[in-house]
This record gives C-alpha cells, structure tokens and sequence, in this order.
C-alpha cells in the first residue's frame, strides 16, 4: 500500500488567525482538461481552474485558494493563486492609522482567545472616542457625548455599548466568558461603528471630489467648444 504524502504550501498568512506558517493542502479539486487544436494541427494541451482547501495549523480553519493552469504557456513557478474565502476582512477605509493599527492587532488574536479580542475591540472604541475628542470619565460617558453631539446616531449608540459590554465581560472573568460564537457578534459591531464614523464620510467626500473633477472637465471642454464656435 503506498503511503499518503502530505502535501503543503509555501509559508502564507492565515486569513481566519493571522498566522504565517506553511498549510497542509486537504483537499483539491482539478478543473484541468485535454484540448487540441485538430484539425489546424496536431497541437494539444492540458488547462483549467484548480482549487485546494487549506488547514492553517494555528486555528485548524480551512481556507479556499484557486489557481488556472495551462501547461503549454506556463511553468510551476508562473501559478497565481488566488484565495477565495475568507475573504478580505481588512479595516474599513478611511480609518486615521492609529485605529487601523489596532484593528489588525486585534484581529491576530480573534481566533486564539475571544476574551483578548473583546478586550482589543473595547481598547479600539476608546481610539476612536479620543480621535472624536470625546468627554467624560468612562467609555459609556464618552460614548454618551459623541451621542449627543451627533456623532452617533440612536441605534449606532446600542451598537457602540454593545461592543462595550462584550468588552467588559472579556475583561472580567466574574462577568462570564466569551466564546468563538460570539465574534461574528463583535466583528460586526466593530465594523459598524468603523464604517458609520468614518468610512461614510470618507467615501462621501471621495464622491464628490470625483463630482468635481467630471463637473471641472465638462466646463472645460463646454468653454473650448464655445471658442471654436466663435472662432468659426
């Protein structure tokens, strides 16, 4: 009987943890098919999608990556690979950079403790009461004044002092303990405020400089259309 050969990739970063470490390929499913090119020539060659299942041997997550291959225009060292889940879980745009900095480092440890990566997203929401220049002696007190300035609407606010309460039961051990079921609860709650409080803006003032560039170039080209009318 022959024995199984484990198959593995290159060193790579795990999308669920984080962690960089070579991954046992478990599963692989080729799309590769015969082609040929009869009856112009007695061409032929083998090309398709492949796609592998990968274990991460930090968390034990599985992630899909795929690649194409043609083997009469490439070499093993020309594969792309591409992966396809998870997909991209990067900081929301237009976050300052002290704030994104502190969402990937607590996105390091989402799978390796969900009591650290409550405590790093409550950390993260008092980054973000400090860049809004907000008052008070507590995180709910300063949530409570970015809420009555206008810089969280109502239901933002029931989502800032959720992601606040699941902080504090990460942090104290006599309030219970938080398990890998509630982080799509906290990914969700973080990313919400994120995206309310500064990727709406951003992408606002993105559209209308956009706006302004098309508005800038149909007066332009509107005023060389009139001094050649003139002209003639």
């Amino acid at each position: 009987m022959t024995e199984y050969q484990k198959k593995f990739t290159i060193r790579q970063r795990c999308g669920h943890c984080g962690n960089c470490a070579p991954m046992e390929i478990v599963g692989e499913y080729s799309g590769v098919k015969r082609h040929d090119d009869y009856p112009l020539s007695d061409m032929s060659w083998q090309a398709g999608m492949v796609y592998q299942l990968l274990l991460c041997p930090a968390c034990e997550c599985i992630s899909l990556r795929s690649y194409f291959w043609n083997d009469a225009a490439m070499e093993p060292p020309d594969i792309s690979y591409e992966l396809l889940y998870p997909g991209p879980s990067g900081c929301p745009p237009g976050v300052p950079q002290d704030i994104a900095c502190a969402y990937e480092s607590a996105k390091k440890v989402r799978r390796i403790d969900a009591n650290a990566y409550g405590v790093l997203l409550g950390r993260l929401l008092e980054l973000v009461c400090h860049d809004r220049d907000a008052q008070g002696e507590s995180l709910n007190s300063k949530l409570e004044d970015l809420a009555s300035r206008g810089e969280f609407p109502g239901k933002l606010m029931k989502v800032a002092n959720g992601l606040r309460n699941l902080r504090n039961i990460g942090a104290h051990a006599s309030l219970g303990e938080l398990t890998f079921a509630e982080l799509p609860i906290l990914d969700s709650l973080c990313r919400a405020v994120l995206e309310y409080v500064y990727s709406a803006p951003f992408l606002a003032n993105q559209a209308e400089e956009s706006l302004r560039k098309v508005r800038r170039t149909f007066e332009k080209n509107s005023s060389s259309t009139d001094e050649s009318e003139s002209e003639i």
